[in-house]
């Protein structure tokens, strides 16, 4: 099999580019092979073109049932990985804490308003006071 560059006037025949898996057909006693200098053509005999085909042909069609299984399986994965990190995400946004760090929650209790007549009711025990009683 001689190899050949792109671009290149070459003799009649088969050639395959193995960059993109393509056969191309050179009609007449020569022709100019598509593409640029950096596609590579191997000359392909027409014998083992004849053995060849039927091999391409048959891997096609085993492989492409394969390759549409694989295809939607994994368009089922990425689907159960999503639905994984939305659960996930809805469990720890339940099981976090409600508290906010920085909020005084212990500053004190909220002081009720005085009453409409005019007296001011007395002001609420607090600890280190003599008259103290927690279990009220």
């Amino acid at each position: 099999m001689a190899r050949k560059v792109g671009g290149t006037m070459v003799k009649g025949g088969f050639y395959w580019n193995p960059k993109g898996w393509e056969m191309v057909t050179v009609d007449g006693p020569s022709g100019i092979l598509p593409g640029a200098a950096d596609d590579r053509y191997f000359r392909i005999p027409v014998l083992a073109m004849l053995l060849l085909a039927p091999v391409m042909g048959g891997l096609f069609v085993i492989f492409l049932p394969v390759i549409g299984f694989a295809l939607v399986l994994q368009h089922l994965g990425r689907l159960s990985v999503a639905a994984t990190r939305r659960a996930a995400a809805s469990l720890l946004a339940t099981m976090s804490p409600s508290w906010r760090p920085g909020e005084a929650y212990f500053a004190g209790k909220h002081k009720p308003e005085a009453p409409a007549g005019g007296e001011t009711p007395p002001p609420e025990p607090r600890f280190g006071d003599k008259d103290f009683d927690p279990e009220k």
